[in-house]
């Protein structure tokens, strides 16, 4: 059975990266896990808008900027993204005890993000997309699983 989730407003809409959640990761606090995601496209390139991602007044700020390439990302990026959403679910998974039994609470149900455009992140318009976000979600459920 599959899991559909995207708007924060709708069932489940805490598997979101734009949900209000905030995480602390190396000592600093971001505003939701997209923030951080964002983030670190600049880390060990440019501090200044690295920074500049982590404050952004809203979660769609932070991607906006995020991908806005007038500011070049990384050069390992598309190498590390995965594990960059990663360490963000598991904050945001381990440090929020509520999320922590909400993610529980979906046993073996398959996650999956509904998108429309992300084929990467999400499911996609046609479904075909490779959920990644839905498979980390998973990823995580089962550690915390298996920490319980």
């Amino acid at each position: 059975m599959k899991l559909y989730f995207y708007n924060i407003k709708d069932a489940y809409g805490e598997f979101s990266n734009f949900s209000r959640h905030s995480i602390t990761l190396s000592g600093k606090v971001y505003p939701t896990s997209e923030h951080y995601f964002q983030s670190q496209k600049f880390a060990g390139v440019n501090p200044e808008r690295e920074e500049q991602v982590r404050q952004a007044a809203t979660p769609r700020e932070a991607a906006n900027m995020g991908r806005d390439r007038g500011f070049p990302v990384r050069s390992d990026w598309e190498q590390v993204k995965d594990d960059v959403m990663l360490a963000a679910l598991r904050a945001k998974f381990t440090q929020h005890p509520e999320l922590k039994s909400l993610l529980l609470s979906t046993d073996e149900q398959e996650l999956v993000e509904k998108t429309t455009d992300d084929y990467y992140w999400g499911c996609g318009t046609q479904g075909t997309g490779k959920n990644k976000l839905g498979e980390l979600l998973m990823r995580v459920r089962t550690e915390l699983r298996r920490k319980a």
